[in-house]
């Protein structure tokens, strides 16, 4: 069993698309361990995308991610961070396939609803930011 993170975006909280977000991953199978609603402030901001400093779309995306309220949730399943890519789509919606979350609910390449860990390394560092290992619920459902 693998987890990931994933982030409904200020744009998919806003819309109240949590639930179609959830409902997509657990129709694939995912199970949510962990789920919270929250605002990041600029500096968390800046601090969960750090691997992002330097390049130009840093300022307008930490400005985004802390303008709303966002959903992060921790998802487990087998392959569940190659799942939660394909589920998401491309960061593009313009070029997300189909049936995609992006591609269906993404409003442009900044406000494109879901965030997705892309790796196990980024997804043991992700989940970390927002989770405590006792916040995780797995085994009892």
């Amino acid at each position: 069993m693998e987890r990931t993170l994933s982030l409904v975006k200020p744009d998919g909280v806003k819309r109240n698309l949590v639930g179609e977000v959830i409902s997509r991953f657990e129709k694939a199978g995912l199970k949510v361990i962990g789920l919270k609603m929250l605002r990041l402030t600029k500096t968390q901001a800046e601090a969960f995308y750090a691997v992002h400093k330097g390049r130009p779309f840093f300022d307008e995306l930490t400005t985004y991610m802390s303008s709303g309220p966002i959903v992060a949730m921790v998802l487990e399943g087998e392959d569940a961070i190659a799942k939660v890519r394909e589920i998401m789509g491309a960061t593009d919606p313009k070029e997300a396939a189909p049936g995609t979350i992006r591609a269906d609910l993404g409003l442009n390449k900044g406000e494109n609803t879901v965030h997705g860990s892309d790796s196990p390394e980024n997804a043991v560092k992700e989940i970390a930011f927002f989770f405590s290992e006792n916040e995780l619920i797995e085994g009892e459902r």
